[in-house]
């Protein structure tokens, strides 16, 4: 038996791309360093569950997200997943990391920008403009190299410093960034506050600055439970790609109210029902995402991979 009973809604996208950031954004917080086989395993089986957008890795120094110090490890052992067609973009936080990304080959790159001065003080050590002068020739030569660059822009509905976001600061902000040359904008609720009609308005308004929303992703964290509820007025919006993290691991590093993702097999569920695609084999993302919580060694947050584990004739 297959469940949920899907009952398609009017006015949403026949398809949605998931851009799975467990392995990168899932894992950076994890006290205990993972294995770089057991990265690289969690990442293949990924790709098997049907995932073809797997953030694999961040170029930042070692010293300030140890457990990602294993990228260039890492990074060789998914080249069978690229040449099967997976994209696996990688975070690149300044020239330097641009430089190891490219010398690997990577081809889908990311840059973390803040919508606030305080995140960008914490996590940059940089002001809002002087991050952006610095993301400037890291998107350009990207470009030049014919990478796909992605913008993520964090803080944008509430700030754990400065509290609530003006969504007109988010728009300027977030307009800087595509204007580097991003191919794609990644919306961060970091601290998990946004809610419903706050989501469409910030989505209205970067239409209206000339932001399409074809090249905008949204990035939901659940810490008041409202992230199913954000991702499905984005999707009344128009938007088709959303983030989301195997068995709901992650959190922030630099903001300590942060919770976790977005479930990915929360989000899959709620898209099943709606008649949404996404060709993604749930009971295997389930039986990865359990997978994992096992060498992690608790269970998995997501309220789907405990409900599918415990029935698991209903995947």
């Amino acid at each position: 038996m297959t469940l949920p009973m899907i009952s398609p809604a009017p006015g949403l996208p026949a398809r949605v791309r998931i851009h799975e950031v467990g392995p990168r954004d899932g894992l950076q917080n994890e006290k205990t360093t993972v294995p770089t086989e057991v990265k690289a395993e969690f990442i293949h089986r990924l790709a098997r569950a049907g995932l073809t957008t797997i953030e694999a890795t961040s170029f930042v120094h070692p010293k300030w997200i140890p457990q990602l110090a294993d990228a260039e490890t890492l990074f060789p052992e998914l080249q069978d997943l690229t040449a099967d067609g997976v994209r696996l973009p990688v975070l690149v936080p300044n020239e330097r990391g641009l430089d190891r990304a490219l010398t690997l080959g990577a081809s889908h790159l990311a840059v973390f920008a803040s919508a606030t001065e305080s995140f960008a003080k914490a996590n940059l050590n940089r002001t809002v403009a002087e991050s952006l002068a610095m993301f400037e020739p890291v998107v350009a030569r990207a470009k030049d190299a014919r990478a796909h660059v992605r913008g993520y822009l964090s803080m944008c509905f509430g700030d754990p410093w400065e509290g609530r976001v003006p969504v007109h600061q988010v728009v300027s902000v977030a307009k800087s960034l595509m204007d580097l040359g991003c191919d794609e904008l990644s919306l961060g609720d970091t601290i998990g506050v946004a809610t419903p009609g706050h989501v469409q308005t910030l989505l209205a308004e970067l239409n209206e600055e000339g932001v399409p929303t074809d090249t905008i992703g949204v990035h939901f964290h659940d810490t008041y439970g409202q992230a199913l509820a954000n991702t499905l007025a984005a999707l009344q919006h128009g938007v088709t790609t959303v983030d989301a993290s195997a068995g709901g691991l992650g959190g922030c590093p630099y903001a300590k109210s942060a919770t976790g993702n977005l479930a990915t097999e929360d989000l899959v569920w709620m898209l099943r029902g709606l008649g949404i695609e996404t060709g993604v084999d749930l009971g295997l993302l389930t039986d990865t995402s359990t997978w994992m919580a096992g060498h992690l060694g608790r269970p998995s947050p997501s309220r789907t991979v405990r409900a599918l584990s415990a029935n698991p004739q209903e995947q």
